[in-house]
């Protein structure tokens, strides 16, 4: 277990070679870069902010510009395409390509511009086809919609809210005009909900005419125009036409950019690596010649960057021991076996200063309580296999993706052991098959027993490997405050909780009582019993005494004595969540077997194996789904609740380099000596 120790970087150096220097460093991707409160008034910042707004916009087109290309000419991804990583670029691809970016980023306007005109045109063809549906009703009509009559007549075009034939019409309008002399009706369309007309009266007529009409629910139509309606219709068609025509020129040229997908993913990088650059530029303190960047950087990789900084230009490096007082940023590195704790601790907390890395302790524990959960050979043998083949062939995968799979594939290592000793294939799978389509009962013996006919057993075992766990915690404390010189703590904090803790279990074994309900083949003697209950008695009486040691006033001392001495209940709630590996374990082995019983259901024969198999896949991936993520979720939870509970409070900052941090391409150098 490492946490990689820091050193502070100060590094001075002139204005003119700024730029290279940061690009360098950006490359190497080894210093975070921090902004120390300014003290010297000869050093100012610069502001950096529209310069990062200006390349945030850029950044933006290209993305969107991807996007456009993904929606009309897609590619075709594998299933695994999110495990192939970011490609590769040398530094010479990158020079070419950073050649292009101009053009790239008028590609990139181009396609949004297109874009843009095309969901105008969609919106133009939508409109246009509101006005057909609106001109519909009135194609019989033979005057434009807009006619209002002669010197003696008066038009009225129009629609009623409700169906109506000219005749109601007709006699609804002569009960409400008695007076009126001459009108004639001519009613063009009839739908439920709108009847839509043609009248006609004497024009000195017309007001009265109107405001009978209106009464009667009258509107003019929304679509007007100086030509009648057939010969609008003919020239919306058109309009659309032309506008289908321009659709498809749009989607053709978007389509001609599909080559340049690849410059886009630079594009969009490039701008990515642009804006870090400037948001380390404004941390850096600078003159009117010279800057000064401070940060800090792994020790191991400090003497190398010195001799490069260097030996390429006219700066200065001091590298420095961070002070007792400093936030000093985390960054872990462990072994292969260790590794796949690394993404489980960051989703808790890293470790804070003066705590040691938890990543290998938790890991000797991790895949034994992540296989015991599951404890079937066949999933894990599954795990191991599907694991391998990815980490096999996606050699550029990006790390955070690798070490998951690397976690599963232990998992599945220690699913396969526990499952051989339980004897669990498929659950009882073995036992079925056989029995159903042989004649013949053939079974896999368990090398150890079988959960389902001994399930106590399976709960002892948890409760013990739990007490090992939370032993383990305790034996990382009593490390680190060893480490850190607090003898007394260790004595305090971890030898009076091994005494009290471990007194007390051994106690509890020596009970009858206790023995029978475990179904324990033993029952320790009297002296274990002397012994233990001694010890227990000195850890409870240490505990009472120290555990309020901070408090000065005896009283308080006393009562937080009291409330530390409690905390037993604490150990004994922690315990008994171990019971969840007996109650994940079984459920997987139990789930498996029902599944194995449906698939039997119909018999033997050609279409019992039809079924078996259908139910099989179907049952067996479910159940492999579920109770993975059961195991992965409940090992977490015994880590961070139980084991970071005695030793562990997190708290660390994680180690962000300046670096380029990309979606699409990596650059590589061959040679960085």
């Amino acid at each position: 277990m490492a946490i990689l120790p820091m050193r502070r970087i100060s590094l001075y150096g002139l204005k003119s070679q700024r730029k290279e220097v940061l690009e360098l460093l950006q490359r190497r991707g080894v210093v975070e870069v921090i902004c120390r409160p300014q003290k010297e008034e000869a050093f100012s910042c610069a502001d950096t902010r529209e310069d990062r707004e200006h390349f945030a916009a850029f950044q933006g087109q290209a993305k969107r510009a991807l996007e456009i290309l993904d929606a009309h000419c897609p590619v075709k991804k594998s299933l695994f395409a999110s495990l192939e990583g970011r490609k590769s670029l040398t530094l010479q691809e990158y020079e070419a390509n950073r050649q292009k970016v101009q053009a790239a980023t008028e590609a990139a306007a181009r396609l949004e511009s297109l874009e843009r005109e095309r969901e105008d045109l969609r919106a133009e063809k939508t409109r246009i086809q509101a006005r057909l549906e609106s001109l519909t009703p009135w194609l019989s009509l033979d005057v434009p919609l807009n006619a209002k009559g002669t010197r003696s007549t008066a038009v009225f075009i129009g629609t009623f809210p409700q169906p109506l034939t000219r005749e109601k019409l007709l006699q609804e309008l002569a009960r409400r005009l008695p007076e009126v002399r001459a009108i004639e009706a001519e009613v063009l369309s009839t739908l439920p909900q709108q009847t839509c007309v043609f009248l006609l009266c004497l024009s000195e007529e017309s007001p009265a005419v109107e405001t009978a009409l209106r009464g009667m629910g009258f509107s003019y139509p929304a679509e007007t125009g100086d030509e009648l309606p057939r010969k609008q219709r003919e020239s919306l068609l058109e309009e659309a036409k032309k506008v289908d025509r321009r659709v498809q020129e749009i989607q053709e040229e978007i389509v001609s950019y599909a080559g340049q997908r690849e410059t886009l993913c630079f594009l969009y990088d490039y701008y990515a690596m642009r804006i870090e650059k400037y948001e380390v530029l404004a941390m850096l303190r600078q003159t009117r010649r010279t800057f000064l960047l401070t940060g800090y950087l792994p020790a191991r990789d400090a003497p190398a960057l010195e001799r490069e900084l260097e030996g390429k230009f006219q700066v200065y490096v001091e590298l420095e021991e961070p002070g007792p007082q400093e936030e000093i940023p985390v960054a872990l590195e462990n072994n292969q076996f260790a590794a796949p704790m690394e993404p489980v601790v960051e989703g808790y907390s890293l470790p804070g200063r003066g705590e040691v890395d938890p990543c290998t302790p938790m890991a000797c524990f991790y895949y034994v309580l992540f296989g015991l959960m599951l404890s079937d050979a066949a999933y894990g043998i599954i795990m191991v296999v599907v694991c391998g083949i990815l980490l096999a062939k996606f050699k550029n995968m990006e790390s955070g993706m690798r070490k998951s799979l690397q976690l599963f594939l232990y998992s599945g290592i220690s699913t396969t052991f526990w499952g051989i000793l339980f004897g669990s294939w498929f659950g009882d799978a073995v036992t079925v098959i056989s029995r159903t389509f042989f004649g013949a009962e053939v079974s896999i013996p368990a090398l150890w027993f079988t959960p389902l006919e001994n399930p106590m057993l399976l709960l002892v075992f948890s409760f013990l490997l739990g007490i090992l766990h939370l032993f383990a915690g305790l034996g990382v404390q009593f490390y680190q405050c060893v480490r850190a010189g607090r003898w007394k703590d260790a004595l305090y904090d971890v030898v009076f909780w091994y005494l009290l803790v471990g007194g007390g279990i051994v106690y509890l074994l020596t009970m009858d009582m206790v023995t029978d309900m475990l179904g324990l083949p033993f029952t320790l003697g009297e002296p274990a019993g002397t012994i233990s209950a001694v010890c227990a008695g000195i850890g409870a009486l240490g505990i009472l005494c120290t555990a309020g040691r901070d408090s000065k006033n005896p009283l308080k001392r006393f009562l937080k004595g009291l409330y530390g001495l409690y905390n037993i209940s604490g150990y004994l709630s922690d315990i008994l969540s171990y019971s969840r590996l007996l109650a994940l374990g079984l459920a997987t082995g139990v789930i498996a077997s029902v599944f194995n019983q449906m698939g039997a259901m119909v018999g033997g024969g050609v279409l019992g194996a039809i079924v078996f198999t259908l139910v099989f896949l179907i049952g067996h991936t479910l159940n492999i789904g579920i109770n993975l993520l059961g195991a992965y979720v409940h090992t977490n939870r015994l880590q961070y609740v139980e084991f970071f509970g005695k030793f562990y409070e997190g708290g660390g900052k994680k180690f962000h380099p300046f670096a380029a941090h990309t979606q699409y391409y990596q650059i590589r150098e061959e040679d960085q000596s």
